[in-house]
């Protein structure tokens, strides 16, 4: 009896135990936003860089609210960079496209001892402005190896592609009128944000984001 009483009271015991370790709230592995650009020539993945919060939050919102859907990489340059993100590029007047853009702008972030305009920078568009400040949501992706230096300065770069370069070179190949490099055949965009751990974000682009 006395051995039966033992085994129940133990067999109690590490049900307690276990429940509470049911009851601890797992610890949740952080994450990060990569933000993912859908086309019809494939994907490209970007990291928004935290050293410019101001183009890191604009961005973010503006794809958390769907603003670049349909909106389309409307210039495109070879060995130059490809362009998009006007919602003027969602309707039929091709002229208007580049001009486009939310109410406001965005301070220029401009930080040439970190970030500059290397194979694969994205940089925010802009007027002829003297502040430098940004357009709401007009972007364009470095397309040469060497990149583009002689825009270091002059206009903010506030994040990187970090996978999917060959659809940007893909889409900068496509036929286009020369006199306003835009495609003769609209190459439309999907932006989405994606939440990833550092983990996945080595494993799956072999990033690692800077500190």
């Amino acid at each position: 009896m006395k051995n039966t009483i033992l085994i129940f009271v133990a067999c109690l015991l590490l049900f307690s135990t276990c429940k509470k370790a049911q009851d601890q709230p797992t610890s949740a592995v952080p994450t990060e936003k990569i933000i993912e650009i859908k086309t019809s020539f494939g994907s490209m993945y970007m990291w928004l860089y935290k050293g410019t919060p101001l183009h890191r939050a604009n961005f973010l919102a503006l794809a958390d609210t769907n603003y670049f859907d349909s909106t389309t990489f409307h210039r495109i340059v070879k060995n130059f960079v490809i362009q998009g993100g006007d919602p003027n590029s969602k309707d039929k007047d091709t002229t208007n496209d580049g001009y486009g853009g939310p109410t406001w702008t965005i301070p220029e972030e401009i930080d040439t001892s970190k970030f500059k305009h290397v194979y694969g920078a994205v940089g925010a568009a802009r007027d002829n402005n003297p502040a430098k400040a940004s357009n709401g949501s007009q972007f364009y992706i470095v397309i040469p190896t060497a990149g583009t230096h002689n825009l270091d300065g002059n206009y903010t770069v506030f994040g990187q592609i970090i996978k999917g370069m060959d659809v940007a070179n893909t889409i900068v190949a496509q036929p286009n009128n020369p006199t306003n490099n835009r495609p003769y055949k609209d190459i439309k965009m999907v932006v989405n944000m994606l939440d990833k751990t550092l983990q996945q974000i080595k494993d799956e682009y072999n990033y690692t984001p800077p500190q």
